[in-house]
């Protein structure tokens, strides 16, 4: 019997289930999800479901299952008084960072330590079925400490962002994800109609979905209404480091949005995100700001620092500004 099993093919003896294969190749079926010819095999069935010559498979690796709500208490008691509430699940840190670009796990365990964040960003990839026993991400990143958000990075269609979302739940029961849909590679802009009809395709199937977006005020009120639980635009194009580039839009979406706005992508350094934060924005993400520093772990801790000085600008108000010089000291008196 002749398989394709991420993409390439193999030989087995048949007959042969869902159960058997994955023990064949050594993988264990609770930390994985598969997809046979186009469509997701429930973990509940893998000892029933009898494989056919020329199935098509698609096994990607199980990450991570989130954090209980009230677990990811990292944070200091400060974060705890002004908590980032999103779909109704508590965090204490308003940073979120990714897993990708590091030059290995641990450099992106410490960093995600010295940044103190309760939420990273995960892809789902296919397993190595040549070396199954790979280090793997959650082996360094414990997904009990942190939440894993799945998003759909390196999705350029709705299918293939559909397709990877519902897998993630198969394979760690996450309903709260991160959706981006690209355009094309040399911005990696959203697709954002797209973007739109997929946000409302999920949330009908339970997903809470926070969504990458342009910072179009009008598509991001769209989204909003939607049912997307948190607007995610970004301030740059990702990877560039080129920090905010129109403040004015960030404060417009962060002024008519009732849900979490979270800048996503464009972040360079900890002024960025300070900035962000001083717009109003409930949170910034970023990854290759950290992850392609010269020392990854200093920069991740003043990003944290970043971004709760900006938060703490936000929430103090900051002074008028004025066409002419103010005194501090005042005239009456003067010698």
């Amino acid at each position: 019997m002749r398989l394709t099993i991420n993409g390439e093919e193999r030989n087995f003896v048949a007959p042969l289930t869902v159960e058997q294969l994955l023990s064949r190749i050594g993988i264990e079926g609770q930390k994985v999800a598969v997809e046979r010819n186009l469509e997701i095999v429930p973990k509940s069935s893998y000892a029933r479901i009898c494989l056919n010559d020329g199935d098509k498979l698609e096994i990607v690796h199980f990450i991570g299952g989130g954090a209980p709500d009230n677990a990811a208490n990292i944070g200091s008691d400060a974060d705890m008084d002004d908590p980032l509430l999103i779909a109704g699940r508590t965090f204490h840190s308003r940073l979120i960072i990714g897993t990708g670009k590091y030059k290995n796990y641990e450099i992106n365990r410490l960093a995600a330590e010295a940044a103190g964040v309760d939420i990273i960003t995960v892809a789902v990839r296919r397993v190595n079925i040549c070396d199954p026993d790979q280090p793997v991400l959650m082996d360094h990143l414990d997904p009990k400490k942190y939440t894993y958000l799945p998003n759909t990075a390196g999705c350029f269609t709705t299918e293939d962002a559909l397709r990877t979302l519902r897998l993630a739940r198969e394979a760690g029961g996450w309903d709260l994800v991160k959706l981006e849909i690209l355009g094309e590679q040399k911005t990696l802009y959203p697709q954002i109609v797209e973007t739109l009809e997929a946000t409302k395709i999920l949330t009908k199937e339970g997903f809470k979905v926070m969504v990458y977006c342009t910072d179009d005020p009008i598509m991001c009120k769209r989204l909003e209404d939607s049912g997307a639980v948190a607007i995610m635009p970004l301030g740059a194009p990702i990877g560039s480091g080129l920090g905010i580039q129109n403040p004015l839009n960030i404060r417009i979406i962060v002024e008519q949005t009732e849900v979490p706005v979270i800048l996503d992508a464009g972040v360079g350094t900890a002024s960025d995100a300070a900035i962000a934060m001083e717009l109003g924005c409930d949170g910034v993400l970023m990854n290759a700001a950290v992850a392609e520093a010269q020392d990854p772990i200093l920069m991740a801790r003043a990003m944290k620092h970043a971004v709760k000085a900006g938060r703490n600008a936000y929430l103090a108000g900051r002074m008028p500004r004025k066409k002419f010089a103010d005194p501090s000291s005042p005239l009456a008196g003067l010698i």
